[in-house]
């Protein structure tokens, strides 16, 4: 494990000292702001950088007194029992701050565009893209977060063929990206009478949802239709063209809502899923630019992964990227212990891109 250098400890000090004084001698609204955030993002680094200073500056004086010949007995004997318990502490103290360190993802702070739709399996799959979106569900309602439906296809049969919602909350992005992928169920449908058991699946896509300043969309790159909404069967449910269906020409990206009567709601939204999918298209691309550089990665988004498996007959999930299972189906699907799959996942990563980084050669 590589040390911190001291130098880039001091000029984050350094910059946290500057932005503190610019915050106090006040500034226009948009300035404080960014001040604001850049200061929030800082303040927990310096404490921790200052924290792991007066606990080393602690080991070099217990090591100076038993060192010193003329100490008396017992006070080295203390001093040894002291350095005993803070050597450990240190090393989590420093361990923690290069966690503090490690860069940031942009989005992790962003709303969430979540896309699930039944995969392989027919009707089974898209009951089980049902019980996926519910999992969802409880788990914002657990975080606080509001979960909003953007459009959705019901199966005939139940669950939904394709649903996509709106997720906004502090850290929505941050806990639900490592969700992409493949997810696969095994279960006895309700209709098989023989007891066998299926394997059916479905896609989930978490997008960072993008506001206009992340992605400009030139309108010469539109082509918009509208045409009416329609139901079960295709019976028009609406007598006005309301229904839009936007393609972006450049990348062959298509968006249809027809959830609203007003066409100019569903352009609205359209537009929302639009923009967050090309924000996400560009992600990738800068990902794979730097992924060439760098081992494996976990949670890479790559939506032909098959990611997890959920397990019925035998109650389990099993995450194949860090080969992680819980006998926790019920608990999991009910949200409340699908933070233990997400913490797991996002320790993985921390530890790869710590690695990544101790296999830089030194500058």
């Amino acid at each position: 494990m590589s040390a911190i250098p001291e130098q880039k400890l001091k000029q984050l000090v350094e910059r946290w000292e500057t932005v503190q004084g610019n915050l106090a001698a006040g500034s226009d609204q948009e300035t404080y702001v960014r001040l604001a955030r850049e200061f929030a993002e800082l303040d927990p680094v310096v404490s921790a950088i200052n924290e792991m200073h007066a606990a080393r500056k602690e080991l070099t004086e217990l090591g100076e007194i038993i060192a010193d010949s003329s100490a008396d007995a017992e006070m080295v004997e203390l001093a040894q029992a002291e350095l005993q318990d803070l050597e450990p502490r240190v090393a989590e103290m420093e361990q923690n701050l290069r966690l503090l360190l490690l860069p940031k993802d942009a989005a992790d702070e962003k709303n969430v565009i979540l896309e699930v739709r039944a995969g392989t399996g027919g009707d089974e799959a898209a009951l089980f893209a049902g019980d996926l979106y519910r999992m969802y569900q409880r788990y914002a309602d657990l975080k606080g977060w509001k979960i909003e439906i953007i459009s959705a296809s019901d199966a005939a049969m139940g669950g939904y063929k394709e649903i996509v919602a709106n997720v906004s909350g502090k850290g929505a992005f941050a806990r639900l990206k490592y969700e992409s992928g493949v997810h696969r169920v095994q279960r006895v449908p309700e209709t098989e009478s023989s007891g066998r058991i299926h394997t059916s699946a479905a896609t989930v896509a978490v997008l960072p949802e993008a506001e206009e300043v992340d992605v400009e969309i030139d309108e010469k790159d539109l082509r918009v239709d509208v045409f009416r909404a329609s139901g079960p069967g295709g019976q028009s449910v609406n007598t006005t063209d309301s229904a839009v269906r936007i393609t972006h020409l450049p990348t062959g990206i298509v968006v249809s809502q027809q959830d609203e009567k007003s066409q100019h709601k569903n352009r609205a939204k359209a537009m929302k899923v639009l923009r967050a999918r090309l924000y996400e298209v560009e992600r990738e691309k800068k990902d794979a630019e730097r992924a060439a550089d760098r081992r494996g990665q976990v949670g890479s988004g790559d939506r032909s992964q098959r990611i997890r498996t959920y397990n019925f007959p035998q109650g389990r999930v099993t995450d194949h990227r860090i080969n992680l299972t819980l006998h926790k189906l019920n608990e999991v699907l009910e949200g409340s212990a699908l933070d233990e799959i997400i913490d797991a996942l996002t320790t993985e990563h921390q530890a790869s891109q710590l690695a990544a980084i101790d296999e830089q050669p030194a500058a």
